[in-house]
């Protein structure tokens, strides 16, 4: 009867241990569907990076996004033209902020944040407010810039 009990104490503390591990993913997973749900529209990847498609063209969004840096007091470093749209840099603090604008039709364009602070963390909190700042801005752009959306 020891023997089992010993047995049997010896397995739960082998077990308990891995089984923490899948309750953390599981937590992980959870927060991370709850988060897609909360910010109406703006999805995140596991990595921290912020995105979202706005029904606007490229430069409406570009002037969005750069009312919203200027009102959230981020440096603006860099504003460049890529192949497919726009990519602008920025700092707020210790974190850089890299944006995205990529141009998928005449009058679609997908927005993609990243706020990395130092080599690993990247500020998830932060990406969403300037995404959800540009939609902000976006609606307040003048009526004769929405009437081509």
């Amino acid at each position: 009867m020891r023997r089992r009990l010993l047995g049997l104490a010896t397995v739960a503390l082998a077990v308990l241990p891995g089984l923490q591990g899948c309750a953390a993913v599981g937590l992980t997973l959870f927060g991370t569907a709850a988060g897609v749900t909360a910010g109406q529209g703006t999805a995140y990847t596991l990595d921290g990076i912020a995105y979202r498609t706005f029904t606007a063209p490229l430069d409406d969004v570009r002037r969005a996004t750069l009312a919203s840096v200027k009102r959230m007091d981020i440096a603006l470093q860099r504003d460049d033209v890529t192949a497919d749209g726009r990519e602008l840099v920025g700092q707020a603090g210790d974190r850089m902020i890299y944006i995205e604008l990529e141009r998928l039709t005449a009058r679609t364009t997908r927005m993609r944040v990243t706020a990395k602070q130092g080599w690993f963390f990247r500020d998830r909190a932060t990406s969403g407010e300037i995404i959800a700042q540009t939609e902000q801005s976006l609606d307040d752009l003048p009526a004769l810039t929405q009437k081509a959306r």
